[in-house]
């Protein structure tokens, strides 16, 4: 651990990522038009959510750097994850919404690749770390990789977003057992979900998930809806609301059954 990277082991084949629950703005946050702005598309609250992973003796891999700094679930190359559609980048410039994310000129490369180096590298180091190290002592392991956005982004989506969206880049990233399993408790919940939809799993899914070596990947997108209130306009003085695990507890229910599924298909 350190003061930006938390990663708790634990034994179970199972490790989840949290790589933009993070609000720090590290050394950068005089460039961004407000820190408020820059904070807004974190994935509010979403490692309280899932809190119940420790129990389950699964790892966690967790970056406390916000996305607006460095997004460690984008191609370090640049490319982008969903050509011809609205996105952002690994050094955003923009909010979801298109708004700027800088008063002045936004990083140039010599930026970006000091970020890469100082944030996104340790992370990715650390997550790799342990999947090898998961991977030395069980055959099968699942990479879940939990992420949760506002119901309703026009320039990302149309209309407001299905509950969960479960990403698997077509089936590329885990075993079809797998991505069965975790969408028929979706769909069991009477909630709305899809697969492989508008997310299909960011690069982290994309570049672990590798079902022939023992190694799938998974990613989770939630309706932020599902485990608190959302105004019709985010605003400074209504976004986030705190989080209250009380109003949580019927999905993070769910997701304690589609997490318990995880380690049931590695045993399997």
């Amino acid at each position: 651990m350190t003061d930006w990277l938390q990663v708790h082991r634990g034994d179970a084949p199972l490790i989840l990522a949290f790589p933009h629950t993070g609000l720090d703005l590290a050394d950068v946050e005089a460039g961004f038009v407000s820190p408020w702005r820059a904070r807004r598309d974190a994935d509010w609250w979403i490692d309280r959510l899932y809190a119940f992973a420790a129990d389950l003796g699964a790892t966690t891999v967790r970056t406390t750097i916000s996305r607006s700094v460095i997004d460690v679930n984008r191609d370090p190359s640049g490319a982008s994850l969903y050509p011809g559609m609205a996105t952002t980048d690994i050094a955003p410039t923009t909010t979801f919404d298109g708004e700027p994310l800088y008063t002045g000129a936004p990083p140039d490369a010599a930026e970006i690749a000091r970020r890469r180096a100082r944030w996104f590298d340790p992370y990715h180091a650390a997550l790799s770390a342990e999947i090898a190290r998961l991977r030395a002592a069980h055959d099968t392991i699942v990479l879940y990789d939990a992420h949760s956005i506002r119901s309703h982004i026009p320039r990302l989506f149309d209309g407001e977003l299905p509950q969960f969206n479960v990403g698997t880049n077509g089936g590329a990233t885990c075993a079809p057992a797998l991505g069965g399993a975790v969408e028929a408790i979706c769909a069991a919940s009477g909630l709305g979900h899809v697969r492989d939809g508008r997310f299909r799993g960011g690069w982290t899914t994309r570049h672990y998930g590798r079902p022939e070596t023992g190694v799938h990947a998974i990613q989770m997108e939630l309706a932020i809806r599902g485990y608190m209130d959302e105004p019709d306009v985010p605003a400074p003085g209504t976004w986030p609301p705190a989080y209250d695990p009380v109003r949580a507890a019927p999905l993070a229910a769910i997701l304690l059954d589609i997490v318990k599924a995880c380690l049931a298909f590695t045993h399997a």
